[in-house]
């Protein structure tokens, strides 16, 4: 259920800090987290292996800490969307709180997967969590959201109407690497109509901008939606982030990006499915690919976003902050260091168009009370 864009706080957040030295099992630094200039240690994808029990309780004491004495909540509220980040998440919250406090929310609107809600409730009564179901197809037709976004796609492909679905994609990141040179990645919409025909149109600035501010409507208001809950019942709200999505951007600005704890923020997403398995978090949840669920068109976070899988992903993400050289990294995930530098200044890109999102608001003159 994720859009383009990043996190800034809507109310008091606390963020899982993100390391700034190599991981550490009980304190005793992985031999295998040592790659980097200089290193004569071969460079493999189990640079972000870790250890899941070891894990577990790091992020089990935080949460008991943080909800209970730093936030002074009760419980937290945390929205489940079936997917992995969110299912780990609530997993992580009932062994730290106990599943009475801790709330599940379904928050489905018209363009959900029906799989997304079906998956939810059986992460839900898997752990034995309450729940409540908000459907907020009315709220965002309300404010606009599916007619602005349906608007915009008119204005490419004025076919578009009742009966149509949609989503927005990006081209190929690894293609065509001749070209790469002075080129951007431009978005295209791609439309299926009721008949089964497919077109695919790349998108003006304009158009692109308002599809994208017309979708982020959704986000905010599941938002909303878990803050009202956790303001009734005093609770905070579980943010469910990873590494890759906080580091490069990719939830909405006082959306999915706000929250008062962030229990898996500091983890890779290779790392939040060890830790799934270790949770014994249903295997369909485990296996399902990793979506957006914000078009009605079925996507990818991969054509979306990411532009590679998320294993491949987090090797990078890894090497590059590692400066790993990307002929090291391209023989461990079975590219060429063509490519690899490719996917190296398309995380520069997302991270310099991320700045603004994790910005905090400017103040002129910050109180000294505060």
């Amino acid at each position: 259920m994720k859009e383009i864009e990043s996190h800034v706080v809507a109310g008091p957040e606390v963020v899982a800090g993100l390391p700034t030295e190599p991981p550490t099992v009980d304190g005793v630094r992985d031999p295998r987290q040592t790659h980097g200039i200089g290193s004569d240690v071969a460079f493999s994808p189990a640079a972000v292996d870790i250890d899941p029990a070891v894990e577990t309780r790091r992020i089990v004491d935080a949460l008991r800490s943080q909800v209970s004495r730093q936030l002074r909540r009760k419980g937290v509220v945390i929205g489940l969307s079936g997917g992995v980040d969110s299912s780990v998440a609530a997993a992580l919250c009932v062994r730290a709180l106990g599943p009475q406090r801790v709330l599940g929310l379904f928050m489905p609107e018209r363009d959900s997967s029906a799989d997304s809600l079906g998956l939810g409730r059986m992460l839900a009564e898997d752990l034995d969590i309450p729940t409540v179901l908000e459907d907020v197809t009315g709220v965002l037709e309300a404010a606009g959201c599916y007619r602005r976004r349906d608007e915009a796609i008119r204005s490419v492909l004025p076919q578009y109407g009742p009966g149509y679905k949609s989503k927005i994609v990006l081209p190929d990141l690894l293609a065509h690497l001749e070209d790469a040179a002075g080129t951007y990645r431009i978005f295209s919409v791609v439309i299926h109509s009721p008949t089964g025909e497919v077109t695919r149109r790349r998108l003006p600035l304009e158009a692109y901008q308002q599809i994208v501010a017309a979708t982020n409507f959704k986000q905010r208001v599941r938002k909303m939606m878990e803050y009202y809950h956790a303001d009734r019942l005093r609770y905070a709200v579980v943010g469910t982030p990873n590494r890759l999505e906080l580091d490069l951007g990719f939830f909405v600005k006082n959306g999915d990006g706000s929250a008062d704890v962030k229990p898996i923020a500091r983890l890779y997403k290779t790392q939040v499915y060890r830790l799934a398995e270790y949770l014994d978090v249903p295997d369909v949840i485990r296996t399902r690919p990793p979506t957006t669920d914000t078009y009605s068109l079925e996507q990818s976070q991969e054509e979306f976003f990411f532009s590679l899988p998320y294993h491949e992903m987090d090797v990078c993400l890894y090497g590059k902050d590692h400066q790993v050289p990307c002929d090291q990294v391209a023989r461990a995930i079975g590219l060429t260091a063509e490519q690899v530098g490719r996917v190296y200044r398309d995380i520069d890109a997302k991270r310099n168009a991320a700045q603004y999102l994790h910005q905090r608001p400017l103040l002129v003159d910050a109180p000294t009370e505060v």
